[in-house]
This record gives C-alpha cells, sequence and structure tokens, in this order.
C-alpha cells in the first residue's frame, strides 16, 4: 500500500509541475486545443502498440507457440504498462519475459527477443540522430541544438558500440561474470548456472538475429514507424496549441527529457521528464503554451500507458507479478 501510495504521489506531482508553469492561462490553453486532434493522437498510440504486437511475432518466429495477434497486443500494452510504472523500465523486461514463458517461450529466446527489439530502437535513434544532423548541415540551427545533436549522437553511438562488442566478446564478459560471482562469494553452482544462461541467450540471440533478411528489414520498418508515430505526438500538440517549432526540436526535446526522467529512477520519469521539457520548451514558446504542450504530451504517452495499460496487465499477469514488480521499484 505505501509503494502505491507513492507512486500516485509521483504522478500528482508530474501533474502540478505544467499547472504551477501554465498558472491560469493553462486551461485556457487547453480549451482552444482540438479535440479532433487530441483523439487522433491517442490514435496514433493505439497504432504504435499494434506495429509492436506484430514487431514481436516477427521476432518470435517459430516460437510463437499459437500465441494470436489479440495476445500479442495484450503482450505489447502489459510490457509498456510495466516500463512506465516501474523505475528506468526495469518492470518492462520481466513482464515480457513472464508472459512469453506463459506460452511455453524459453526465457532464454524471450530475453534475445527483448535484447533484438532494444537493437533495433537504439538503431532507430541513432539513424534518426545522423538524420538531423545531416538537416542541420544545410539549415540554420541554433548552437544549442547543434550540441544537443552532437551528445546525443555520441551517446548513441557508444551505447551500440558496447552493445556490439559485448556480442562479439561474450566469451569474456561470461568469465568477467564468474569472476564478479566470485568476488561475491557466489557458490560454484550458482555460478555456472549464470554460465549456462548466458550461453543459452547467446544462442537464442544470434538464432534470433539469423532470420531473413527481408524479415529484419520489416522489423527495422515497424520500428521506425512506431518512434516516428510516438515521437511526433510533441510536434503535434505544439501545432494544435498554435506554435511553430521545428520536429528536429521536439524530438531532441522528448530524447532529453526522458532520459532525464530514466536516472531519476521514478516511475516513467514521472516529474523529472515534465521538469525537462518545461526548461527546453518555455523559453521557446511560452510558459502557457509549453505547460499545455507538457500536460497533453505525458497524457497521450504516458498516463494513456497506464490507464489503457494497467487492466490488461492485470488480466493477463494478476496482482502477484504486479506486487513483485512494485518490490523491484522500491529496490
Amino acid at each position: 500500500m505505501k509503494r502505491l501510495a507513492w507512486l500516485l504521489a509521483a504522478l500528482f506531482a508530474a501533474i502540478l509541475i505544467p499547472l504551477a508553469l501554465g498558472g491560469s492561462e493553462l486551461f485556457q490553453r487547453l480549451r482552444s486545443f482540438p479535440l479532433q486532434l487530441l483523439l487522433a493522437m491517442l490514435g496514433m498510440i493505439v497504432l504504435c502498440w499494434c506495429l509492436n504486437a506484430l514487431r514481436l511475432r516477427l521476432l518470435l518466429g517459430d516460437s510463437l507457440n499459437g500465441i494470436s495477434p489479440l495476445k500479442s497486443l495484450g503482450i505489447v500494452m502489459s510490457t509498456e504498462f510495466a516500463i512506465c510504472a516501474t523505475p528506468a523500465g526495469s518492470g518492462g523486461p520481466l513482464t515480457l519475459m513472464a508472459l512469453l514463458a506463459r506460452n511455453g517461450v524459453r526465457p532464454a529466446k524471450g530475453s534475445a527477443v527483448f535484447a533484438t527489439d532494444q537493437l533495433s530502437d537504439l538503431l532507430f535513434f541513432l539513424f534518426a540522430l545522423l538524420g538531423i544532423l545531416l538537416y542541420a548541415l544545410f539549415h540554420n540551427l541554433s548552437q544549442k541544438l547543434e550540441s544537443m545533436l552532437g551528445v546525443s549522437a555520441l551517446l548513441m553511438l557508444g551505447g551500440l558500440c558496447l552493445g556490439l562488442g559485448c556480442a562479439r566478446y561474450h566469451r569474456q564478459v561470461i568469465t568477467f561474470n564468474g569472476y564478479l560471482l566470485k568476488r561475491l562469494n557466489t557458490q560454484a553452482i550458482t555460478r555456472r548456472r549464470w554460465a549456462r544462461k548466458l550461453l543459452h541467450f547467446r544462442d537464442a540471440l544470434i538464432d534470433t538475429l539469423k532470420m531473413p533478411r527481408r524479415k529484419m528489414l520489416l522489423v527495422m520498418l515497424l520500428t521506425c514507424s512506431h518512434w516516428a508515430l510516438r515521437y511526433s505526438v510533441m510536434y503535434l500538440a505544439l501545432r494544435g496549441l498554435g506554435a511553430d517549432v521545428q520536429w528536429a526540436w521536439t524530438f531532441l526535446i522528448q530524447m532529453v527529457s526522458l532520459s532525464a526522467g530514466q536516472f531519476s529512477l521514478l516511475p516513467g520519469g514521472a516529474g523529472a521528464a515534465e521538469l525537462t521539457s518545461a526548461a527546453l520548451l518555455a523559453p521557446m514558446v511560452g510558459k502557457s503554451t509549453a505547460a499545455a504542450t507538457i500536460l497533453i504530451w505525458r497524457v497521450v504517452t504516458y498516463y494513456f500507458y497506464l490507464l489503457a495499460g494497467g487492466p490488461v496487465f492485470l488480466l493477463m499477469l494478476g496482482r502477484p507479478l504486479l506486487n513483485k514488480l512494485m518490490r523491484v521499484r522500491e529496490a
């Protein structure tokens, strides 16, 4: 009960930030926002879930084991809910692998699917940043935007290199993991069990990445479509409020804000994401417009995930795993 109260307090504080920033003008700005555009943005999120469900089915390949398209959609919605309800999205992999295991998918295969999914996401963001950098070469962007582009691109490239390095030198990674476990006075049988798990994960990841090239390109196309839709929400919110801001700016603002939210270790970055986006948006469009934009953006890309995904999560996994996720969040 205490954990749930902490979660609700964090969500309430996140709502208070745009309310305090916008003041009395906030509600006037919200009333002027087109309802049809808001419904269209919510429809974009539903489409994102469908795209991710199709991507999951492609990555599972022969391991689908009779998982229906509707159940695939439920798995995606439950996983997204867990990501939003736990710090740094720590409950996402646990939820995905638990749901896949209930449908006969081995844990090694489930973790390989999650790793491949994350790798495709990382590639999208890297290519998107490179595209914005090319755009910056032919357009006059601010120095602040260019510095954000450079730092973000370096971080993405570093993450990709780290992942490829771990895959290339997996034997050394397994040896180092065993050394760490030994230093922690872990029993030999436990160290061998973890080594087997890592080897099974490696084999499953290799098997997943060996899918036909056409299918892999389709996975990347679905990834790009999903993130392009999701990262257009802030841009559309600004347009609906009458502000003219470059899409590249909104893309970077969302990246920086959500990254700050991950480091805050609060569920969904509640509070930190709002503060960071407010600091970046307010000087450009004014406090009231920035506050209205942030509130609409978070309603569509965060609160809607909790409201729509929560019942699906409880239906598919029930209260025991939810309590386990809350314990992970507290740790």
